[in-house]
């Protein structure tokens, strides 16, 4: 069975003292993170930086210790199951203009709840979950 792996970040920026999450919608038509495959000798951390700047054109990221969720799942490609394997980072931006790629139609800067309503699958809805409780905690210090 082919293997898959790739790097992902949520990135998010402050608006109002509201964290505010950057979701992409693919050409699919499903919302999730900034996620692409690890190149040949690529550091999973210069993964999501190259990424970030091909899909959003975001180039200051500032990543927040402390945060690394990874998940898995199949999915069928060219007739075949493919096993992937995502991890993403957490990291926060001052830029608000983005940029898409041509492998998105779309894009949002939305708050926690109405990410939670938009993201399309369950694993990013609990990555979210879990770097939203990072942020707050961080915003409480």
């Amino acid at each position: 069975m082919p293997r898959e792996f790739s790097a992902g970040v949520v990135i998010y920026r402050m608006e109002n003292e509201e964290p505010q999450y950057l979701i992409l919608q693919h050409e699919r038509g499903h919302w999730d993170f900034v996620k692409g495959n690890l190149e040949k000798n690529e550091k999973v951390r210069d993964t999501m930086i190259r990424e970030a700047a091909e899909e959003t054109g975001i180039q200051d990221l500032k990543f927040e210790d402390g945060f690394e969720n990874k998940i898995s799942y199949f999915y069928r490609r060219s007739g075949k199951t493919v096993y992937k394997e995502v991890i993403f980072h957490l990291a926060q931006t001052q830029t608000k203009q983005v940029k898409i790629s041509y492998e998105h139609k779309d894009y949002d800067w939305v708050n926690y709840h109405k990410a939670l309503k938009k993201l399309s699958f369950e694993n990013s809805r609990k990555t979210l979950k879990k770097a939203h409780k990072i942020i707050i905690e961080k915003i409480k210090k």
